[in-house]
């Protein structure tokens, strides 16, 4: 049985109601370089999946996000692991958006943007990407 591997990302709303889309960065080995998607983290041992959402806003984005309700998630076979991945509604409580951060220990990202355009995602939702998928299914 291939191992499983549990992740979550956020749908980060401004307060006019558009959303916070990514950039990959152009990375060969990645299927999703240099597609805009929602900023995600995997979890780690023992954390709870809004404590990961939370974590994203921390090391991925530079900020502290206030993290809503669940929007749904989805699971899919990867070959070499089972990725299960729920997308969270969140907002930012205090700094602002930067990217990339520090920590290069996971992907960061190259660009970050807030759009009204959910159209944005197709194309990472095309290539596979669960958090695109769910978002784009729930819009």
């Amino acid at each position: 049985m291939a191992p499983r591997k549990h992740s979550v990302a956020v749908v980060v709303r401004d307060d006019a109601g558009a959303f916070l889309a990514v950039k990959r960065p152009d990375d060969p080995s990645d299927p999703l370089a240099g597609v805009w998607g929602l900023p995600a983290v995997t979890l780690e041992e023992g954390e709870t999946e809004p404590d990961a959402a939370a974590r994203v806003g921390r090391v991925k984005l530079g900020v502290s996000l206030e993290v809503g309700a669940k929007i749904g998630t989805k699971t899919a076979d990867r070959g070499a692991y089972v990725l299960t991945l729920t997308d969270y509604s969140a907002t930012v409580v205090s700094g602002t958006v930067t990217v990339p951060q520090p920590d290069t220990t996971m992907t960061q990202y190259a660009e970050a943007r807030f759009t009204t355009d959910p159209g944005i995602l197709a194309e990472a939702a095309g290539k596979g990407s669960l958090c695109a998928q769910i978002y784009l299914e729930s819009a």
